[in-house]
Parts: C-alpha cells; sequence; structure tokens
C-alpha cells in the first residue's frame, strides 16, 4: 500500500478533526433505574447545560461539520426542551439519533418524528420477553418500548432501531431478537455490556459467558451487515483467522478520543461514552475554546492518538484482529489499559482477572437514592460496595434456576406491573 495513503483504520487511530460519532447526554433524569446503566442516571443534575448552551453546542457541530449527533441520558425525552433541540440541530444541519425507552413517544410524536428529516430512534429493549427485559429494566418497560415501536410503525416512520444490550441471559433470544425487530420494520443493533456505572455492580452476573461469546460471534458473521454493532465487539474478532478476516462489521477499533467521545449533561466531554470517569475527563464544552477546542487540544485526547504499544496483547498473534479490546472494560474491572479485555475469547483476560487487581470506585452516582415501583428486580442483588469489600468473593443469583426465583414483588412492584 501507498505510505502517502494509510489505511483508514491508521487514520482513525491518529484522530480526526471532528468526532464521527459523538454521544451527547442531555440528561442524567429517568423515569427507570435499569440494573446496567452506564451513567447509574435517574436523578436531574441541576447544572445541566441550559437551552441557549445547548444551542452554542449544536452551532459549534455545525462548524465543525459534525454529521450526527447521538443523544442520550438518562431518558433525553424526559428534557422540557427536548424536541426543540431536536428541531435546532436537524435546521443547522446535525442530524439526530435519539436512545429512548419509548415513555414519550405517543401516536402524536411518532407522526411528528415521521414527518422530521435527518431524525432517527433508537428504542432500548434488553430481553425479547418481558420476563428478561423487565428484570434489567424494571416492570412494565418491556410494554413501553413495544408501544413505541408499535406508535412509530403505524405513524410510518420507517426504519427505527432496537437497541439491545447483549447479557447472558438474553444471548439465546437473538432470533427473538430479530423477529422482532423485522416486526415492525427495524434495525436490530447489538451492544456490548460494559461493567461501568450501575453495570458494574451486576457486571459478573450478567456479561455473557465465554460459549456465549461463541455463540454471539457466530450468530454477527451469520447475519451479516443485517444487524448493527458499532464497535462494540471487536473483542470476538479473535475468534477469527489471526490475520484479522474475522472481524466483524464495524469500526473494530477502540475509538475513544480518535473517532468518538461523550458531552454530558453539565458540558463535561469524555473520551468514550462507556467511560463516564474523572480519569477520562478530558474537558467542558463551556470552557474557553468549547467543544472544538477540547477535542482538538485535549492533552488526554492527544495521549490516546499517539501511537499505542499495545502492552501483552501486541505479543499475541490476534492481536490486529481485537486491538487489544475495550478500554473502557479493562478499566472499570481493574485491568491495566495496556493489557487483556477482561472478555478476551482467547482466555487471556480470565487469567488477568484472576490476579491482584484494583477496581476504581465510581466517579459520579445519579441514582435515585430511594426504590421506585419501576425497580428492577437485578438491583436486590450484590451492591458495588458488596463486590469492592469482597472481590473475590463468587457471584450471588438469585435467579440461578429461573430469572425470577425468590423474587417476591412488593405491592407497589404489583401494582406497577398491572399497569
Amino acid at each position: 500500500m501507498n505510505a502517502a495513503f494509510p489505511r483508514l483504520v491508521e487514520q482513525f487511530e491518529l484522530g480526526l478533526d471532528a468526532p464521527i460519532c459523538l454521544t451527547w447526554e442531555l440528561t442524567y433524569a429517568c423515569n427507570l433505574t435499569c440494573a446496567h446503566c452506564l451513567s447509574s442516571s435517574g436523578r436531574r443534575d441541576p447544572r445541566e447545560l441550559t437551552t441557549e448552551q445547548c444551542e452554542a453546542v449544536i452551532d459549534e457541530l455545525q462548524r465543525m461539520q459534525v454529521f450526527y449527533v447521538n443523544i442520550g441520558g438518562g431518558e433525553p425525552t424526559i428534557r422540557p426542551d427536548f424536541w426543540h433541540l431536536v428541531e435546532y440541530a436537524t435546521a443547522h444541519d446535525v442530524g439526530v439519533k435519539f436512545s429512548t425507552n419509548g415513555v414519550r413517544l405517543t401516536p402524536e410524536r411518532a407522526r411528528w418524528l415521521a414527518g422530521s428529516d435527518y431524525v432517527d430512534v433508537q428504542i432500548s429493549l434488553d430481553g425479547a420477553t418481558a420476563e428478561v427485559n423487565d428484570r434489567v429494566r424494571g416492570p412494565g418497560s418491556f410494554d413501553t418500548a413495544i408501544t413505541a415501536l408499535r406508535n412509530l410503525r403505524e405513524a410510518g416512520f420507517s426504519d427505527a432501531k432496537i437497541s439491545v444490550v447483549c447479557t447472558r441471559e438474553n444471548i439465546p433470544q437473538l432470533d427473538e431478537f430479530k423477529a422482532i425487530a423485522d416486526a415492525y420494520g427495524a434495525t436490530l443493533r447489538l451492544t456490548r455490556l460494559r461493567p461501568s456505572g450501575r453495570g458494574a455492580d451486576v457486571w459478573d452476573e450478567l456479561h455473557p459467558l465465554p460459549e456465549q461469546q461463541r455463540e454471539l460471534y457466530d450468530w454477527l458473521v451469520a447475519h451479516g451487515e443485517g444487524v448493527l454493532t458499532g464497535d462494540s465487539f471487536f473483542h470476538l474478532a479473535a475468534f477469527g483467522p489471526a490475520d484479522g478476516s474475522g472481524a466483524l462489521p464495524g469500526l473494530n477499533l477502540c475509538g475513544a478520543g480518535r473517532v468518538v467521545c461523550l458531552i454530558d449533561p453539565i458540558g463535561d466531554v469524555y473520551a468514550c461514552p462507556f467511560a463516564i470517569h474523572s480519569e477520562f475527563l478530558a474537558g467542558n464544552v463551556t470552557e474557553p475554546g468549547g467543544f472544538a477546542g477540547v477535542w482538538r487540544t485535549s492533552e488526554l485526547f492527544a495521549d490516546l492518538r499517539a501511537p499505542q504499544t499495545g502492552g501483552a496483547c501486541s505479543q499475541c498473534q490476534f492481536f490486529d484482529s481485537c486491538r487489544g479490546g475495550c478500554m473502557a472494560a479493562k478499566f472499570f474491572t481493574g485491568l491495566p489499559l495496556d493489557g487483556p479485555d477482561p472478555e478476551c475469547v482467547q482466555g487471556y483476560g480470565e487469567h488477568a482477572l484472576a490476579g491482584p487487581r484494583t477496581i476504581p470506585a465510581a466517579s459520579q452516582d445519579h441514582s435515585r437514592r430511594n426504590a421506585t415501583r419501576n425497580q428492577p428486580v437485578l438491583l436486590q442483588l450484590r451492591t458495588r460496595e458488596e463486590a469492592l469489600a469482597t472481590p473475590a468473593a463468587p457471584p450471588v443469583s438469585a435467579c440461578a434456576e429461573n430469572p425470577l426465583a425468590g423474587f417476591v414483588p412488593s405491592p407497589a412492584q404489583l401494582e406497577g406491573a398491572a399497569r
């Protein structure tokens, strides 16, 4: 290959003038309390960017020629100015893809979306049945998501996305997820469970088992371009040949600070949507220079874009396939960033997890202080503090045989399920 024209992946590793994939969490407020929430959402941060500040960020993204932004939360539709900001972004040539649990996607709003340009909708669903989904996302959340999908289909909205976080409980449902997507004229998007936010509390219980990692890889290979994965599963590429030909569709590279980043509700910029932690904080959009200044001059981003040695993983014959795996997954399980991914399919992560490690404490938590009727069953199990106090203890599950074994619902939860 001509040295003047490096491979696209090499260009990505050195960083770009603007992010390809920018995630913007507009609020940490949420009507749910999902067990694996990356940002530990629930309560609104009173320091949220104002409408005017959000508009200024959108203006800057337009000048940077950012093609589109992924809006999330929390539940972004809870913000009173959410729909205004969607309109403002699309009017300024910034497309919007927003993730929602569907709570505000009424038939009227679905019709509005069907008539909007440059807006994509992603509905979160973590079980193909209510039993599996609601254990993680809370009672009634499956019905809410399906209702939102139905409203979008009936309004004529084309190609909504169904976003699934893959867990050991829903890997057996991959075909069922695809059937749901097909039934609603949607596209299935699978993402990886990361041990960050509240996900750190349940990662031991929920992350796919080794044999399920292989099942997932084989299923993704079989379904090719029909399922979206983003950069979630490049660690699985080592199931294929060492020359990298087993790579799945997608980036197949950790893009943190290179082609992706995250803006949080108060304007802080993090290297990765899965690494909301002070260790990966690059700056704030309200500082002089704005978002562009953070993206182009941050010392953290400069370090991430510098040539990487790959550490111990560079000696592995599969390094060119998996690139060492996910930075966030390593960090939040207490593994070195230049070491193996905790779910390394060659087994090196398992050995690393068995050795000495220090699991970092969460740098922020927006979870509700009191349980609600929408509380998922899973959060009644081990807490993060218990996990840190006994890191060597095996995960304790009240549902090893049945997802609802041993669960006695409270009157409030029964009332919520009836609704």
